[in-house]
């Protein structure tokens, strides 16, 4: 079952974890929020570098 959660719902199921979170797991929290935004930039990246490759072979056929 696949399930996909917006942004608030994953921010309100939080909420009550983070306040009562120790230093270290906001912490590792943060590394995994950091790390995430790479990857979603990454993949940002990942699409422009197809469409580009898309648009040059179209091009040259």
């Amino acid at each position: 079952m696949n399930r996909d959660f917006t942004l608030q719902q994953i921010a309100e199921g939080l909420t009550k974890s983070v306040l009562n979170a120790s230093d270290k797991d906001l912490e590792g929290f943060q590394r995994i929020i950091d790390e995430t935004i790479k990857l979603r930039e990454a993949h940002k990246d990942l699409h422009k570098m197809v469409q580009s490759y898309t648009t040059s072979s179209v091009q040259r056929s």
